[in-house]
């Protein structure tokens, strides 16, 4: 039996698809988790504590639903495979894995986590600058189909900080990156989506999930 090894290829690049099916059951299991989560999120709450608590609420879901073909990882580690030695890209919030993924390390969903609200300017800015740019310049989910970010919305309406952001996007990446209307999710302030040319052109669609986190109120903007 002879092995063959791939060659070096950039994090993130298989061709692997993923249907809509697929996407609804991430956006469900997202809106689900992050619901379950809200009365257990206190004020001043920093955005990787938040997202343990809702990995753990998804894990929770899942297993209570039966779902067997899918795998929900913690914050998971990027390499860079072309470099000929050990070079961490960043860490990716959350990423699901369904049973076609399975074996491809490089194959996953990606959901990236950022804290919004009206107001928040700084954390408007961050979603964008810290959140949006890992998946435009293809640091994170290089060459997938398509991604998620989750926002903790932390002041209402969500309306305003979907307009700040909106106008970032179109003035960093340019009209195609704007946000409309996207999937409804019934537990969900809104879904937006957009679409980012990554580095080397490839298209990536960002799900933008909008959830009330407004119990987590009273952060001091900045941290």
């Amino acid at each position: 039996m002879t092995l063959r090894l791939a060659p070096d290829v950039p994090v993130g690049s298989p061709a692997f698809q993923l249907s809509n099916d697929r996407a609804a059951t991430v956006l469900d299991l997202l809106c689900s988790a992050a619901y379950e989560a809200r009365p257990h999120v206190t004020a001043g709450m920093l955005e990787v504590p938040i997202t343990l608590i809702i990995r753990k609420a998804a894990r929770r879901i899942k297993s209570q639903l039966g779902l067997t073909d899918i795998e929900i990882r913690g914050e998971h580690e990027l390499e860079d495979m072309t470099s000929p030695g050990a070079t961490l890209t960043g860490r990716i919030d959350i990423s699901l894995k369904f049973l076609e993924h399975f074996g491809d390390q490089d194959a996953y969903v990606g959901v990236e986590c950022k804290r919004v609200g009206a107001g928040l300017s700084q954390l408007n800015r961050r979603y964008v600058t810290e959140g949006v740019a890992r998946f435009a310049t293809g640091q994170y989910a290089a060459g997938h189909p398509r991604a998620f970010m989750l926002a903790y919305v932390l002041a209402l309406p969500v309306k305003t900080p979907i307009q700040s952001i909106d106008r970032r996007l179109r003035r960093t990446y340019g009209s195609s990156a704007q946000l409309t209307p996207g999937a409804l999710h019934r537990l969900a302030l809104a879904v937006q989506t957009s679409a980012l040319q990554q580095n080397g052109g490839h298209m990536i669609r960002l799900e933008h999930v909008f959830m009330d986190m407004t119990c987590a109120s009273g952060i001091v903007e900045g941290t």
